[in-house]
């Protein structure tokens, strides 16, 4: 237990979880919604005893105690699965996830995952998040889905760094391999809604994204009134393959982070992952224009999805951090098989 002590200087007389928030040394990282936590909790005292709500006026002068529980240890298991550390320090850890590794536990998921991983790396140098002994998510991958994500160790970090992908300053980009290609001619992707092209061919998708109202594991695009969030998807073709060209590498960047954003964008666009079983729908590779690489690509076992790069500003130190990730061994063997396609299209 510790005990944090402030005093309300002249000229402040607002609400006492918003004088306290302002107040709070930037080390100790007490959100806003935290610090109405400890209020209710009794453990934010004035000089008239416990406070008796958030929204009680303060006044000039008055001694606030804030009494601090030591984190409390959480139930989800610590075990001991191998991590790929990209870079660790007292505040943050930045893992290469394998594809097949869920970040966070959930019904049918309680083990196996990236938290309970990091529960046991990093035992013992974990500060505690919002008053609990667990590593502070701030963003996550899908399953099958490999690349980098990053993970708060410490308070002070975890709303540092939810700070700068809510504002969306974080620096994000994906490698995939899709079906089709991106052609700002094509006249059927300049009529898709939603999708403009901007200098140098990339292709930006906005939409608004939400649950699909019939299969809860969907995300749906959406475009009319005010239900889902708004999502924004920049793509960028690196490389096609075939004759026609029927896939593609390509590179895409998140303006805005949303679940499935990427793969129901480009679903969306008639460019859908290779192996993705929840959006790809039906679509067949072509032998014709693939040749002996349309096997592989119709037998890929996930979405062909990479987090790539990760930066983003440390959040108590303010050094900017860049982290790159090569693609993992699934998606380079596709992804040469598939230039074996172009090298032999060209002879």
């Amino acid at each position: 237990m510790s005990e944090l002590i402030l005093t309300i200087p002249e000229g402040v007389t607002e609400r006492l979880d918003k004088a306290l928030a302002d107040l709070v040394p930037a080390e100790a990282a007490l959100s806003r919604s935290r610090l109405s936590k400890l209020i209710a909790e009794g453990a934010v005292i004035g000089p008239d005893g416990p406070a008796t709500g958030a929204k009680l006026r303060v006044q000039p002068g008055q001694v606030w105690r804030i009494a601090l529980p030591d984190p409390e240890p959480v139930e989800t298991l610590a075990q001991d699965i191998p991590l790929n550390v990209v870079y660790e320090d007292a505040d943050l850890i930045v893992i290469d996830k394998p594809a097949g590794m869920v970040v966070h536990p959930a019904p049918g998921s309680r083990d196996g995952t990236l938290v309970n991983a990091l529960l046991h790396h990093c035992a013992g140098s974990l500060s505690g998040i919002g008053g609990e002994m667990r590593p502070g998510i701030v963003h996550r991958i899908d399953k099958d889905t490999s690349g980098l994500l990053v993970a708060a160790k410490s308070d002070r970090a975890h709303h540092g760094l939810a700070a700068q992908f809510e504002a969306h300053s974080t620096d994000r980009a994906y490698l995939a391999l899709g079906h089709g290609v991106i052609d700002p001619a094509a006249a059927r992707l300049r009529g898709t809604r939603g999708v403009s092209f901007e200098p140098g061919g990339v292709m930006k998708i906005t939409s608004r994204l939400d649950r699909h109202p019939t299969d809860r594991q969907r995300q749906a695009v959406l475009f009319d009134g005010e239900r889902g969030r708004h999502a924004v998807t920049r793509a960028r073709m690196l490389e096609s393959f075939g004759t026609p060209p029927a896939a593609m590498l390509v590179e895409c960047r998140l303006e805005t982070g949303r679940t499935h954003q990427i793969r129901v964008h480009m679903a969306h666009a008639g460019l859908g992952l290779i192996g993705d079983p929840t959006y790809g729908g039906a679509r067949k590779a072509s032998a014709k224009a693939l040749g002996d690489a349309a096997e592989a690509v119709q037998n890929f076992p996930r979405q062909a999805l990479h987090a790539a790069r990760l930066g983003f500003d440390h959040p108590v130190s303010g050094a900017h951090l860049e982290f790159t990730s090569p693609l993992p061994e699934d998606m380079q063997d596709l992804l040469d098989q598939l230039r074996g396609t172009a090298a032999a299209d060209q002879r």
